[in-house]
């Protein structure tokens, strides 16, 4: 049954000192599930070395994680509906980060792998959860910015977590580097749970079966816009993860010859990321979400074709701007999602991130097959018309009436005249058709 739309009173807003309390605590909350996850990304050879395992062996200490975190997400969307936003997001974030501590301590492989991915299934109670409280609490005209922020966060988290944990090693080793991330994360809990403010606009809802779940995730995928934005999450992050993947297989080839350490300040590109999905929220907010979000896009496929230039400072000012590209396009895609979902958030939400880590996994080991065949030459056409996919469903999002709420969404605020006569019908049967079951 859908749930009423919240009041405008009860909305947080941007003159609010909980506007900046809830914004930085979800930055808080994404830096702590991505340094968390990718810590063990730079550790892959010191993994194998330690335990005497070949890399294939050794990427399941990551692989296993995200798996684990693409399945829980669809289970901590249902939950959430009973459990609470907040509380589900607080024990996520602490039970992870005593997960990854435990995991620096294991004394065998398979329970370090036991422990990783018991992690992956902590933490996917985060990325489910945050979009869906902030597109309940947060007033719509300035959700943007609010989920421009928990983005950053997600940035400074995978940034730091890879760039970080590489540095720590070196001083220390592998295990206290570890271990170091997972106290992070355990203070970046606490933070959370200090700053977030109680949810005002969420009701618990008891007694929903698996009927219940299942019929919502289908409402949500016979959506006339959602799906749109699903296939946006998996070509974008698909893209992403494909350059980075196999940037590095070029980049240590002549003419470069990059070593392991220069090749790992690649990740600090993230930086770029954590300022442009803040601005990029910001943005959307004032230029409207389907103009902003194309943009992103074509600064993604900018930076692609940059890379294929031969000099090395042009391959990573691509980087950079496919960087600055996917953020944006994420920012606005994420908060998108949860400004059409008006009932059963968390599971349009879910559904959302679940095929965000989809788009990394699938697209991430197809574009090694284009890198065999073709080259780099391959991996950028592979990557190019995934974006292209992605440019479609965005212009057809703003040509959806049902996505713009009537208003055309690169003029926000612009009231279109309301038509009459025949007009008026065929604008009463398009709403029809876009509005769906979930009240707008």
């Amino acid at each position: 049954m859908p749930v009423a739309p919240a009041k405008a009173g009860t909305f947080i807003t941007r003159a609010s000192p909980a506007y900046r309390r809830a914004g930085m605590a979800l930055f808080l909350a994404g830096f702590a599930t991505f340094s968390l996850l990718y810590c063990v990304q730079p550790l892959l050879p010191v993994l194998s070395r330690q335990f005497g395992i070949g890399a294939a062996a050794s990427s399941l200490s990551l692989s296993l994680s995200t798996g684990a975190l693409a399945i829980a997400i669809l289970a901590a969307a249902a939950l959430s509906e009973r459990a609470g936003r907040r509380e589900l997001m607080a024990m996520s974030m602490v039970v992870s980060a005593l997960l990854n501590i435990a995991a620096a301590w294991a004394p065998t492989w398979p329970l370090l792998l036991l422990a990783r991915m018991a992690e992956g299934f902590a933490l996917g109670g985060v990325p489910a959860v945050a979009m869906t409280y902030l597109a309940e609490e947060i007033h719509p005209r300035e959700l943007g910015l609010a989920m421009g922020l928990y983005v950053s966060g997600t940035a400074f988290g995978g940034m730091i977590g890879r760039v970080g944990t590489g540095i720590l090693t070196d001083a220390l080793s592998w295990r206290p580097a570890m271990a170091i991330v997972g106290a992070a994360g355990l203070i970046a809990a606490l933070g959370f749970l200090a700053l977030l403010p109680p949810s005002r606009n969420f009701t618990r809802r008891h007694g929903l079966g698996a009927r219940h779940h299942f019929d919502a995730w289908g409402r949500h995928l016979h959506d006339p816009a959602l799906p749109a934005l699903y296939g946006v999450g998996f070509a974008v992050m698909g893209t992403f993860v494909t350059i980075f993947n196999y940037a590095g297989y070029r980049l240590m080839a002549p003419p470069y010859d990059l070593d392991q350490t220069r090749l790992g300040l690649l990740f600090s590109v993230y930086v770029f990321g954590i300022a442009s999905s803040s601005i990029a929220g910001g943005l959307s907010d004032r230029m409207g979400r389907g103009r902003v979000m194309t943009a992103g896009i074509a600064i993604m496929a900018a930076g692609i074709l940059l890379t294929l230039a031969g000099a090395l400072p042009a391959i990573v000012a691509g980087i950079v701007l496919l960087t600055v590209g996917f953020f944006t396009t994420h920012a606005v895609a994420s908060g998108w999602v949860g400004r059409l979902a008006l009932a059963d958030r968390g599971h349009a939400t879910s559904l959302y991130l679940l095929a965000y880590y989809l788009g990394s996994s699938i697209a991430g080991s197809v574009g090694g097959w284009w890198w065999s065949g073709l080259g780099w030459n391959g991996v950028a056409a592979f990557t190019l018309i995934l974006l292209a996919g992605a440019l479609g469903a965005a212009l057809r999002l703003r040509r959806l009436p049902r996505a713009t709420g009537g208003i055309r969404a690169d003029r926000p605020g612009r009231v279109p005249r309301r038509p009459s006569g025949a007009g008026a019908r065929r604008h009463a049967r398009v709403e029809r058709r876009t509005s769906g079951d979930i009240p707008g």
